[in-house]
């Protein structure tokens, strides 16, 4: 059975309430990890191609 549209919002606000909001600081540091994680991870596979690119060079001589 449908609830009407007050009851609705009583449970939206009940679950909402429920919510572990991250404190400011667990925002800021989870955001640095994943800002150093993506950077040493494009670090790595750029040099992962530069050595394929170096390898296929000395393969086929161009």
């Amino acid at each position: 059975m449908a609830a009407n549209p007050l009851q609705f919002l009583q449970q939206v606000r009940g679950e909402v309430a429920k919510i572990h909001w991250p404190a400011r600081r667990e925002v800021l540091l989870t955001t640095l990890m994943v800002f150093i994680l993506a950077a040493l991870t494009a670090a790595f596979f750029a040099l992962v191609d530069f050595g394929i690119r170096q390898a296929l060079e000395l393969i086929i001589g161009a």
